[in-house]
């Protein structure tokens, strides 16, 4: 039996994110790309779902009204 550690992905609008470190949680890799991506720190984060030999991520957006 083999073992080994599956990289970390997330996605964002149909955007794949490639994980920043595998060693930094979600929360941490969302707070990080909510510099480039403003929308994402309001993002439920969905996930992880095994997809071949990565851990998916989803990140949505939050939908809301204004007022």
């Amino acid at each position: 039996m083999e073992s080994r550690v599956l990289q970390k992905v997330y996605e964002f609008n149909g955007v794949r994110l490639p994980a920043i470190s595998n060693d930094l949680s979600p929360e941490e890799t969302r707070n990080l790309y909510s510099q480039q991506y403003p929308e994402i720190a309001t993002a439920t984060i969905t996930g992880p779902e095994v997809v071949g030999d990565k851990l998916v991520y989803r990140f949505s957006r939050a939908i809301g009204s204004k007022g």
